[in-house]
């Protein structure tokens, strides 16, 4: 599917109705302990790193059921723990990939973290890939997809300039705003990825006509029919009539 950014971020307002007292808080608790640790020299930036990725896994599983009309609790901000091995591999295999592209260039830096941001939902989804492979269905998953996610984010950054002026209070709604956006997006592409494409049948080849005529097989020549032979019948032979003395011949008398 390719359904336009504008109408993902309506489809979020929508699916946040009623449940922002639960959504606000549980992210409120996700971007504090990620700026607490942020602060905190070396030991915090550690315990920020190991953390940060089962953090992640959480808000994106939240933000899945938010998108999905599931019963969501502020406990399952931290729920990514429960999958702490594949959450801390996948963030650290991202942040690595994306600082190798970034020494080339800034832009390919951008494209990398485009790539992989699927990872997480891939994850959540499929509890029995490990983290490299979720990070390649990413990659495979966002091909054709990369300008419609920077769109979105472009206008998620134009949205945080805007939340700057209301002194950050903007960012409460702001934030899971984004993140159940981004769950939508993810459905989208996903339903769009794993339709098939119509399978066109190969068009047969004309074949021969057959002909339905019987093939004449030649017999052997041992099985030749051979025609009788017709012995020729012998020639009657005509006695010569015996003569008289006188030269007459003797005919019987009449």
């Amino acid at each position: 599917m390719n359904t336009k950014n504008t109408v993902l971020m309506q489809m979020a307002r929508e699916s946040l109705k009623g449940k922002w007292t639960v959504a606000i808080p549980a992210f409120l608790i996700f971007l504090i302990i990620s700026m607490v640790l942020g602060f905190i020299p070396f030991v915090g930036q550690i315990v920020s790193i190991l953390v940060a990725g089962p953090l992640v896994l959480g808000a994106t599983i939240l933000s899945l059921n938010i998108s999905r009309g599931k019963e969501i609790e502020v406990g399952q901000i931290f729920e990514g723990f429960n999958d702490f091995g594949r959450s801390l591999l996948a963030y650290i295999l991202m942040v690595i990939f994306i600082l190798l592209w970034s020494l080339l260039l800034l832009i390919p830096g951008i494209i990398a973290a485009i790539s992989y941001s699927m990872t997480f939902y891939i994850l959540a989804e499929n509890p029995s890939i490990t983290a490299n492979e979720a990070i390649d269905m990413s990659k495979k998953m966002m091909y054709g997809y990369k300008m419609k996610m920077f769109g979105l984010s472009l206008m998620f950054f134009l949205l945080g300039i805007l939340c700057i002026f209301t002194l950050g209070i903007g960012f409460l709604w702001l934030y899971p705003y984004m993140q159940v956006t981004m769950a939508k997006f993810y459905e989208d592409i996903k339903g769009g990825s794993q339709s098939e494409s119509p399978k066109v049948e190969p068009i047969p080849s004309p074949e021969p006509a057959k002909d339905n005529t019987e093939p004449v097989v030649a017999e052997p020549v041992s099985q030749v029919r051979e025609e009788p032979k017709v012995e020729p019948q012998p020639e009657a032979k005509v006695e010569p009539q015996a003569e008289n003395q006188g030269g007459e011949s003797l005919e019987p008398a009449k």
